[in-house]
């Protein structure tokens, strides 16, 4: 059976995409959680990880003897195993489009991951607020996301970005996570694709997972407050 490693639920947003897309298509796997407990070499993360991969992070999918530690990788990994699931959209412009911005998530939008990490646990809507205000960056990639998605959506009739739940859709799910923390301002339509996607099979087994680990890492919930 696959093996995917994964972080802790509740922050770890690259470790988020592939575990939803398997989940959602029913792919059956193992899932190992590595704690985060620091990121410095000699910490247990960053050597547990460093043995399964040269890259020491997490996600990573591990089928028999073949370790794929690259979101992307895993993705086309996965929807060259499983053809029959359908991972990508059919049509082959949809998918290209499909694949397309998947690899704009995988290398842009450093504001709006630099400011607001994801935390599920937390509602931050003060300090998004704050964000909203100073960080015009931010300003522009949500604008960016909330043009991509409002297209997508009225393009393929929804209810998912293109039509039934793929790929891309797992792949934004840590960007909902965040709009959602920092109550950063969506549209309506958006709003309401949010909402259908967190209450998808695979999105809501990871948020319920995220909320029950009650492990919470200083490092990355900074804003958290201290009794």
């Amino acid at each position: 059976m696959l093996k995917l490693y994964i972080g802790n639920k509740n922050y770890s947003s690259w470790s988020m995409r592939p575990w939803v897309m398997l989940k959602r298509a029913g792919i059956e796997f193992t899932e190992i959680k590595v704690r985060f407990d620091s990121f410095e070499a000699d910490s247990l993360f960053s050597k547990t990880m460093s043995e399964i991969s040269p890259v020491g992070k997490v996600p990573v999918l591990v089928d028999g003897g073949l370790a794929i530690w690259d979101t992307l990788a895993i993705a086309e990994y996965a929807a060259e195993k499983f053809p029959d699931h359908h991972l990508w959209p059919q049509d082959m412009k949809a998918r290209a489009r499909a694949r397309s911005i998947c690899a704009e998530m995988h290398s842009g939008f450093g504001a709006l991951r630099s400011a607001c990490p994801m935390n599920i646990e937390a509602s931050l809507p003060d300090i998004g607020r704050l964000i909203w205000r100073d960080k015009p960056a931010v300003q522009k990639d949500v604008a960016r996301i909330v043009t991509m998605w409002g297209e997508l959506l009225a393009e393929n009739k929804g209810p998912m970005l293109f039509g039934p739940f793929t790929i891309a859709d797992a792949y934004f799910a840590p960007v909902v996570m965040r709009l959602k923390t920092y109550g950063l301002p969506v549209p309506a339509n958006i709003a309401a694709y949010m909402d259908r996607l967190c209450a998808t099979a695979g999105v809501k087994a990871w948020i319920d997972d995220a909320l029950l680990e009650n492990d919470f890492r200083d490092f990355e919930g900074p804003y958290r407050l201290k009794s």
